[in-house]
């Protein structure tokens, strides 16, 4: 019998037949910065009984300005497993799998080819293995949402929810879409972004390790609001379309 007492709030909300539905579910979210820790704890927090969390990077001191595995006591530790631990803490029954490494092409196309996820959650922030696992979400006709760019962003009313061909305003998704139309891929799936004005004055170059030629500033609302809004959405699918 599965133990939904710390989940009374959301009975009430949902009524207890959709909260056994999500406690059903498998999600796989990829990438736990400062969106996909956010849409993490949202998910989990939300009774969903199977998650598969996926990032192969250690907190950094940066990163403290707008990630949730990121504390002074965290520097320097995984953070696939500090969200494992964060994660477990809120649903000791949850069923955790826990991938601490970067995905390559192959690593990708294999995990979503061999796994039977109800959603896939999209939070890496590099061009390559976003891409990668897009177009491997679509060829094997995986239901998933994508994170564009939560950087140089300072407007939370302009976040929003639309198919890819929709986002505009981000330089992000223009690119992202630009290199899926290589592969035929045009339309056809959500994504999160945010049209407001961009901050151009906050880019900075990199040396172009980790995936990442440049990268824009960034503040501490903006990353979770786009995972709030990820996992209001997939939260929402998954109560309806199941």
């Amino acid at each position: 019998m599965k133990d939904f007492s710390w989940l009374e709030r959301t009975q009430l909300l949902i009524g207890e037949a959709q909260l056994e539905k999500l406690s059903n579910c498998h999600v796989l979210i990829v990438g736990l910065g400062g969106v996909g820790s956010y849409a993490a704890e949202f998910i989990c927090r939300a009774g969903v009984g199977s998650m598969t969390i996926v990032d192969g990077d250690i907190v950094d001191l940066t990163n403290k300005n707008r990630q949730l595995p990121a504390l002074t006591s965290t520097i320097g530790l995984s953070k696939a497993a500090v969200m494992a631990s964060r994660l477990k803490d809120i649903n000791p029954g949850l069923n955790l799998t826990v991938i601490e490494q970067f995905q390559r092409p192959d690593d990708t196309a294999r995990m979503v080819a061999e796994n039977r996820y109800d959603y896939v959650m999209d939070c890496i922030d590099s061009i390559s293995p976003k891409v990668y696992l897009i177009q491997s979400c679509v060829e094997n006709k995986q239901r998933f949402i994508s994170s564009m760019g939560a950087g140089g962003k300072t407007d939370a009313s302009a976040v929003t929810v639309g198919d890819v061909s929709e986002s505009y305003n981000c330089p992000f998704a223009r690119l992202v879409r630009k290199r899926l139309h290589r592969h035929g891929i045009y339309t056809g799936f959500k994504v999160v972004y945010n049209h407001g004005p961009l901050h151009k004055e906050s880019l900075k170059l990199t040396d172009g390790s980790n995936f990442k030629k440049s990268f824009y500033g960034t503040i501490s609302f903006m990353p979770a609001l786009f995972g709030l809004r990820m996992a209001a959405e997939v939260i929402n699918d998954l109560r309806v379309i199941l």
